[in-house]
């Protein structure tokens, strides 16, 4: 049974758009990383002041141990987080209305 995972971080939008810009490479590898650890799917959403992050992962456990990695905390650092990021897990269900 899979999980979904939201990770919300404050931050400076502009610099975390400009690091993505400038080091897409740097997101492939870290992409590439993750879903040897687990990860299903990965989108990134921008709002005011803050970046989302909305992923399914095989389980909280594999992505726990992928997020506890030393690059994340660079690259995050880097890219204009701004305090603890708010993570939330909820258990993955097929329902009639998705696509």
């Amino acid at each position: 049974m899979s999980v979904l995972v939201t990770i919300r971080v404050s931050g400076d939008v502009a610099k975390f758009r400009q690091i993505m810009d400038n080091e897409p490479d740097r997101f492939s590898s870290i992409a590439d990383v993750s879903k040897t650890s687990g990860a299903i799917h990965h989108r990134f959403g921008i709002g005011d002041g803050f970046v989302l992050v909305v992923d399914e992962w095989e389980s909280a456990e594999a992505f726990q141990t992928f997020f506890k990695s030393p690059e994340i905390a660079q690259i995050m650092a880097e890219s204009g987080a701004q305090g603890e990021p708010e993570i939330t897990f909820a258990e993955a269900i097929e329902s009639p209305d998705q696509f």
